[in-house]
Parts: C-alpha cells; sequence; structure tokens
C-alpha cells in the first residue's frame, strides 16, 4: 500500500491531483482509516481557516497612512 503524505491529501482535496493519483487515494481511504482520520483532520482545519477573519490593529493603518502623507507632502514640494 502506497503511503500518502498530508501534502498528498491536500493536492486531493483541492481536486489538483491527477485521475490516478485521485484513483490511488480513493483506494486507500477506503481500506485504511488512519488515512480517512487524517484526511478528516485536513478538512476540519480547513474549514477553521475559512471562518477566521482577521483585521489588522487600528495603529498599524495609522502607521501606514501616516507613512503615505509623509511621502506624498515630500513629492508636492
Amino acid at each position: 500500500m502506497t503511503n500518502f503524505t498530508p501534502e498528498d491529501l491536500l493536492l486531493y482535496l483541492y481536486k489538483e491531483t491527477s485521475s490516478q493519483q485521485t484513483a490511488a487515494i480513493e483506494q486507500a481511504l477506503n481500506k485504511d482509516w488512519t488515512l480517512r482520520e487524517k484526511l478528516n483532520v485536513l478538512k476540519t482545519s480547513m474549514q477553521r481557516l475559512d471562518k477566521l477573519i482577521t483585521s489588522p490593529r487600528t495603529e498599524v493603518v495609522l502607521n501606514v497612512l501616516s507613512y503615505a502623507r509623509m511621502h506624498t507632502a515630500e513629492q508636492v514640494k
């Protein structure tokens, strides 16, 4: 039986595997419960990542605006 890496499983999840590799992974998933568990862990992690919402701190935004203002003023002179 072929050992599939987490990278192989990610490619499978994103449908970026060849048809032969997809068939081999699906066959292995039908026989190997540990591989199914690894796939489930990856799916769960992907779902959590999809739910993340991040935004920059106010301080960072103000620093960028200040930097832009300084450089715009230099170009006008």
